[in-house]
């Protein structure tokens, strides 16, 4: 029962950090000390990763007219729309999923070339992470400073171009590369650099995690396989869910807090939060 009330706690965590720009790695290390789940290494090592499918099903509810293109044929043919029968196809959100396979390339290859697991051997330790967080937590910083007075030239979804995607899809390697950058963050930032709006860059980023993670996590499940123990599916099960239900607010609550605000406050949180990392590993532990 213990273990299903610890995944209960992961599980907030990664529905609260996945989404916001603050590196769901950094802090899933963090909790991991003070809470530490009693599982085989195997185990863990899956159930980060698994865990964030919960987070997405959070994505596909709440997006879920923008991202299904087929519906019931019941207007006339547009530069928007194909009928095919009775099927209407919208065109608009053909085009944005095939510029999201696009920023996926670059993912992929790293994944296929196994460089994954070279910079996990290298990175994926406190060091690495905190780091991480503090030097994208000033790059935030620098990057909302300069783009203060800057006017955005796609304020929508689907406003982004090809050329754009692949930039994207290029940073998003980044975080890949090295844990505690945050694959939002990393995105966000190379959305903002090349002058996408904060609202359309975290769309984008929201949707393209669809596939990276979904995929991500299908290749950890075939590689651990589904014999689990009845302990592992209820920490599983219990760690997702609860990072889907978490997702749903805190995805709401950034789409909100954007459109007033930027991202200069996760910017100083992730410098604080990599100090911390730093003085508990080196001073306290």
């Amino acid at each position: 029962m213990l273990e299903i009330i610890k995944a209960l706690f992961f599980g907030i965590v990664e529905g609260i950090t996945e989404w916001l720009p603050i590196s769901s790695t950094g802090h899933m290390i963090l909790l991991n000390e003070f809470m530490t789940l009693e599982v085989s290494k195997k185990f863990w090592d899956m159930f980060l990763v698994v865990v964030q499918m919960g987070a997405i099903f959070a994505v596909i509810l709440l997006f879920w007219n923008r991202i299904w293109p087929f519906g019931r044929s019941n207007v006339e043919t547009t530069s928007k729309h194909v009928n095919v029968g009775p099927i209407r196809i919208k065109m608009d959100i053909i085009l944005m999923w095939l510029k999201i396979v696009v920023a996926c390339f670059p993912a992929i290859a790293f994944k296929i070339l196994h460089l994954d697991e070279v910079c996990d051997r290298y990175f994926y330790n406190p060091v690495g992470v905190s780091i991480a967080l503090i030097v994208f937590g000033i790059v935030f910083i620098v990057v909302e400073n300069w783009n203060k007075n800057r006017r955005p030239t796609a304020n929508h979804l689907l406003d982004i171009t090809w050329a754009m995607a692949v930039f994207i899809g290029v940073f998003q390697l980044i975080a890949a590369a090295f844990p505690g950058t945050s694959r939002s963050g990393a995105t966000i930032i190379g959305a903002l650099l090349i002058g996408i709006s904060r609202k359309a860059a975290s769309e984008f980023t929201f949707i393209l995690a669809i596939p990276v993670m979904l995929g991500a996590s299908l290749l950890e499940i075939l590689d651990f396989g589904f014999q689990l123990t009845g302990m592992e599916w209820g920490i599983l099960c219990t760690g997702m869910i609860t990072a889907f239900l978490v997702s749903l607010f805190i995805i709401k609550f950034l789409l909100g807090y954007i459109r007033k605000h930027d991202f200069k406050v996760f910017g100083w949180y992730r410098i604080g939060l990599g100090i911390l990392v730093l003085v508990y590993f080196f001073l306290i532990k």
